[in-house]
């Protein structure tokens, strides 16, 4: 549609996989009237993720959530495990997928310690969450499918019942590559959208041109709830440090789709580096290790990348989802692509 957010150009797939050996699968369940849910698997290489773990950092903008694994995520600052995102009931599932795959995967069954990295959004407005129709083995195929190459987007896996600033949304993802100039190093964004706020897009107040406002001065037209997974992979030789430098500016993207990250908003990021040069390898684990991370100086186009992913993902998970009926009959419009790309084309943000 012409709608290119920031300076630096996509990867050829615009996606977290552009980002060398991440892998992503997704399973979707829709049956019935009110099961509208899925899960999202994201495997920052293909090998022994327990033996040969990837450095991560994590950021928080608002901690209503219940995200899995975090604590050891920041002590130690590394992934372990698969990244699964899911709805809020199913995590405890999540990570019973996650445990059964890591334990089946070579080496692994006498493991004394296993951190299974969880995130979720509450998709309870269309889905019936309480029921919990996720299985572990559904969860466990997200795992196993997971594959390199283009990403479905919109009302698929962890996106299939989430809703975003007014309209369905879903799954979305992006990616950013530097110039050769600073490194040609790529970040790729993938984001479970699920929040509240203004919608904007290049700066152009979209809902309310529209005429879809969420607050007005008396009372609200929709509840607050909501949250956001984004997850940030980069081959970029960078710290865990820096890298949860990196998560944090993915909120800077957020923000310029217009959310309000409102009190019921659970609103995390998770970065993770998957070049060789900052491995957790056994040996970098139990000795002494020299590791040859790109210094704070040189971090800073990274984060406009990040920033620029982020924002584009978000639109991208909106323009991807279609309309939706769940639970208790209730509809979730899809954003009206053509009214928005004509709004956009009337202030010259679009040819």
């Amino acid at each position: 549609m012409g709608i290119e957010p920031g300076v630096f150009p996509p990867g050829p797939l615009n996606a977290l996989t552009d980002v060398d050996g991440v892998l992503v699968g997704q399973v979707t369940r829709i049956e019935g009237t009110d099961v509208r849910t899925g899960a999202t698997a994201i495997l920052p290489h293909a090998g022994n993720l327990l033996a040969d773990p990837v450095p991560a950092g994590l950021a928080v903008a608002n901690g209503h959530g219940k995200m899995m694994g975090a604590t050891q995520l920041i002590e130690l600052g590394e992934i372990e495990t698969p990244v699964v995102l899911t709805n809020t009931f199913a995590v405890p599932r999540a990570a019973e997928a996650i445990l059964d795959w890591t334990l089946a995967s070579g080496g692994n069954w006498d493991s004394p310690s296993i951190n299974p990295i969880v995130g979720e959004t509450n998709d309870g407005v269309l889905n019936a969450i309480q029921r919990r129709p996720l299985t572990v083995a559904d969860i466990r195929r997200s795992i196993d499918e997971a594959k390199a190459g283009p990403i479905d987007e919109g009302c698929v896996g962890a996106g299939t019942g989430t809703i975003a600033l007014g309209w369905k949304a879903g799954i979305g993802t992006s990616s950013r590559r530097l110039p050769e100039a600073l490194g040609e190093f790529t970040v790729g964004v993938l984001v479970q959208a699920n929040f509240g706020g203004e919608l904007q897009i290049l700066g152009r107040p979209i809902r309310r041109e529209l005429g879809r406002r969420q607050f007005s001065w008396e009372t609200r037209s929709e509840r607050d709830l909501g949250s956001i997974m984004i997850v940030l992979a980069t081959d970029a030789p960078l710290s865990d440090r820096n890298l949860t430098r990196l998560a944090r500016r993915a909120f800077a993207g957020m923000a310029k789709t217009g959310a309000s990250m409102a009190n019921g908003s659970g609103d995390y990021a998770i970065a993770f580096s998957t070049t060789d040069a900052v491995r957790r390898t056994p040996e970098r684990r139990s000795g002494e290790s020299t590791l040859a991370d790109l210094g704070n100086g040189a971090v800073s186009p990274l984060f406009q990348a990040a920033n620029e992913a982020t924002e584009e993902a978000i639109i991208n998970a909106l323009f991807a989802a279609e309309a939706m009926t769940g639970r208790n009959d209730r509809t979730v419009e899809a954003l009206p692509i053509e009214r928005v790309v004509d709004l956009l084309r009337q202030t010259g943000h679009v040819d």
